[in-house]
Order: structure tokens, then C-alpha cells, then sequence
């Protein structure tokens, strides 16, 4: 008997990653009918993000939150005991834009507030994935109360949190993006 790990991203404006390992399994299986297949969806910090999450067994928590053009939106994060995990593209994502970007006026300040939300919900670990953003402020809008004095960000980013903050002494940020802390 074979044993096959499907470990799949989605595939951008047509499969969840989920929906990609249910399809790539469906596939060996034709092949292979007696194989054992393992589905673990993997992301790399954009649009996703939570739904991997969410399948591995974490809480969904929906809330109200500025979108990127300054509208309210509709957006949720991830919980596990106190661990939330929040994906920037959900609340500040491209898919959040009514139309054509508009690179003058989009921000990230939805992101702060559901990282606030977190911390004020009891969350003490925080993962924050920045791919998959509409904003253009380069982070500042969430990272302000975050990282004092930050304004650029790069890589895999770990850095103390503001003296007032409650989060871990450490959080990360992983991003997919070229452009660091610009989506």
C-alpha cells in the first residue's frame, strides 16, 4: 500500500487548499486505489490562512472591523486557547476592494483592530499573516500600536511588543509577499 501526503495551497480565485487535497486525492486514488492519503493544507500567510486553520480544528471568531477603503466590514480570526491567528487579507485583502485599488487611500487599520480584539479577548500568542493585502501604508496602521517606531517590516518578522501590550514578549509575522509589510 502506498501512503501519500497531499500538502496543498490553494489555487488562487478557484480552490480553497482543502478542496485542492480533496481533488489531488481523488486523483491518486484513480491511479492508486489502495493508497493512503493524507490531506494537510498548508498556506503561506495570504488568503487561506484562516480556512487551514479553521479545518485544523481552531475556533472561528467573526467581528466588525475597518476594511480597506474605511468601510465596515465583516471579518473573523482564528482561536485556540490563546493563540489567535489573523490573516491581514481577510479584513485588508484585495477581495475586500469594491473596485479598482485605490493605492492613495487604502489602509491597514482593520487589521489593528482585530489584533486588538484578540488581545482584548485574552489571546496572548499572535500569528498575523500579512499576504494577500490591499493596503498600501506599509503596515503602519496595524503595526503602530504593535511595534513602536516601526514603519518598514521585512521577512519573518519578531519583534517585543509595545510596552502596554499584553501580547508575548515575542509574535511573529510570516508574509508571502516580495514587498514586505505591503501585502
Amino acid at each position: 500500500m502506498s501512503r501519500v501526503l497531499v500538502a496543498s495551497d490553494k489555487f488562487k480565485g478557484s480552490l480553497t487548499a482543502s478542496e485542492v487535497a480533496v481533488a489531488v486525492g481523488a486523483g491518486v486514488r484513480r491511479v492508486r486505489p489502495d493508497a493512503e492519503i493524507c490531506a494537510l493544507p498548508v498556506v503561506d500567510g495570504g488568503d487561506g490562512t484562516l480556512a487551514a486553520f479553521l479545518a485544523a480544528g481552531f475556533t472561528e471568531v467573526p467581528l466588525p472591523a475597518t476594511g480597506p477603503t474605511g468601510g465596515q466590514v465583516s471579518t473573523r480570526y482564528a482561536r485556540q486557547g490563546d493563540l489567535a491567528v489573523v490573516e491581514m487579507a481577510d479584513v485588508s485583502g484585495l477581495a475586500r476592494l469594491p473596485g479598482s485599488p485605490d493605492p492613495l487611500r487604502a489602509t491597514s487599520r482593520g487589521t489593528g483592530e482585530v489584533l486588538a480584539a484578540a488581545v482584548d479577548a485574552g489571546c496572548r500568542r499572535v500569528v498575523l499573516g500579512i499576504g494577500g493585502s490591499a493596503c498600501t501604508d506599509g503596515g503602519r496602521a496595524w503595526s503602530r500600536p504593535w511595534v513602536p517606531g516601526s514603519s518598514t517590516l521585512t521577512g519573518t518578522i519578531s519583534a517585543p511588543a509595545a510596552p502596554h501590550s499584553p501580547v508575548s514578549p515575542r509574535s511573529t509575522w510570516p508574509h508571502s509577499s516580495a514587498s514586505p509589510a505591503c501585502g
